[in-house]
């Protein structure tokens, strides 16, 4: 069974050019379906039918995963299936009348534009090589909402100071260059100079953000960095890339950005997924009206 599931996850990598943390993320949606369903007694994928699939369904929810990650699971099973469909392995699709989980909307929390200030702060408060170096992508995250994936796969290359960009590339290897401000460009160039190359143990590297092994920093390296400054500053909410994210689009339409330029920037491809934000921002000018009009 493992078979097939390493030639989809061969599929969407090479073929599909999917990033390595999606091609994870159904790695490890579809072993879990298998173990689950090796534990029932079931030695094939041919053997696999509508009810299985359905107390699958029924199993994740009774772990209590949040119903997002129940709908990205059943999301992946369904597209492994309809590849073994396409692929000729299979002749019946066990998940094709398997409606995906409905998703309980959660607006995002961004943090205020005082809080971020805070955050961005933090790392200042000391100095040496990693307090540049976490000055300088700090600062790079909210000056242009990239995702984790993004940031620590950039490259030194990536960017352009003197032009004041970044060259990014998202999901599906789609490539976009990002504007920088005067002031994430000055500790960037800081970091360069003066973090990086302390940090680096090989010339050749060429990973922009490194650990202090001198490799590329990790996801996970990467959240752990900004909870703990997030934690330092004080911050009363949950600080993670992605929130940083969600800050940066909220901000950007707080000030004035048209909904596809900041489609754009983070690299939506579809612009549905840059209106949830319209309604964040909504929300923050009826709690701010809410609290400082007198006769709200």
């Amino acid at each position: 069974m493992q078979e097939w599931i390493d030639e989809f996850l061969h599929y969407v990598l090479v073929e599909k050019g999917y990033s390595n943390h999606t091609a994870a993320a159904y790695r490890n949606d579809l072993s879990q379906l298998r173990r689950r369903l090796v534990s029932k007694g079931v030695r094939s994928w041919y053997d696999v039918d509508r009810a299985q699939i359905l107390n699958y369904v029924l199993y994740l929810k009774g772990r209590e995963y949040a119903s997002s990650t129940v709908a990205r699971k059943v999301a992946s099973v369904k597209s492994f299936f309809h590849f073994l469909l396409g692929d000729g392995k299979l002749r019946d699709d066990p998940t094709a009348s398997v409606d995906s989980p409905s998703v309980d909307r959660h607006l995002p929390h961004p943090l205020s534009p005082k809080d971020v200030a805070r955050l961005l702060a933090e790392p200042a408060k000391s100095d040496g090589p990693r307090a540049l170096r976490d000055q300088a992508m700090l600062e790079l995250m909210y000056a242009t909402g990239m995702r984790a994936s993004e940031v620590i796969e950039l490259q030194t290359e990536a960017l352009d100071l003197e032009a004041e960009t970044v060259r990014c590339v998202g999901k599906g290897d789609k490539e976009r260059v990002l504007p920088l401000y005067e002031r994430v460009c000055e500790l960037l160039q800081a970091y360069l100079e003066n973090g990086r190359a302390k940090l680096l143990h090989s010339p050749n590297e060429k990973a922009l953000f490194v650990n202090h092994y001198g490799r590329p920093l990790t996801r996970q390296g990467l959240w752990l960095i900004v909870k703990e400054y997030g934690e330092a500053a004080g911050i009363k909410h949950r600080v993670t890339p992605h929130v940083l994210r969600h800050s940066f689009a909220t901000h950007m339409l707080d000030g004035g950005a048209g909904l596809r330029e900041v489609q754009e920037l983070l690299g939506h491809s579809n612009i549905s997924s840059t209106q949830i934000y319209t309604e964040v921002s909504t929300r923050r000018k009826r709690e701010a009206y809410d609290q400082a009009h007198p006769r709200a």
